[in-house]
């Protein structure tokens, strides 16, 4: 079974949101391991060189001047990685956004839009939309 890594810093602070991931990642169980690690938010170096420490795998990090795709091309993306059973690490930065160290060690930077959304936010957007990618990838019916 593939791993899939998330490395955020700081905590969920909402309830509603620590919810949302809670959910998502019980349905992603049955597609994989996921990992949420947790780092402490500091400054923005050393958040990184935190980062960099829990980076394992294929590393895609989440950045506005990333490249975007749709939910196909990431579901493909994604499965391309699991068939040559890679282990896969997210990497969400603090409100902040990432250390330039993490965004030059990641193998790639994925954008999901032009707008800035809450990084608290975003780890259920990325948990949603790993979880859609593997429904595609399985034909579910989650995706129409």
């Amino acid at each position: 079974m593939v791993k899939v890594n998330i490395v955020c810093v700081g905590k969920l602070k909402e309830g509603y949101l620590r919810e949302a991931c809670a959910e998502y990642l019980k349905r992603l169980s049955r597609f994989c391991k996921t990992e949420v690690k947790e780092l402490p938010e500091s400054t923005l170096k050393e958040e990184g060189e935190s980062i960099l420490r829990a980076c394992r795998g294929h590393t895609i990090a989440l950045a506005v001047e990333g490249k975007g795709c749709s939910s196909e091309a990431f579901a493909a993306k994604l499965k391309a990685l699991c068939d040559r059973g890679e282990e896969i690490t997210f990497l969400i930065g603090s409100s902040c956004g990432l250390d330039a160290s993490v965004k030059a060690a990641a193998n790639e930077l994925l954008s999901f839009s032009e707008m800035t959304f809450p990084h608290q936010l975003m780890r259920v957007i990325l948990l949603e939309q790993v979880y859609r990618a593997f429904m595609i990838n399985g034909g579910g019916e989650y995706h129409k």
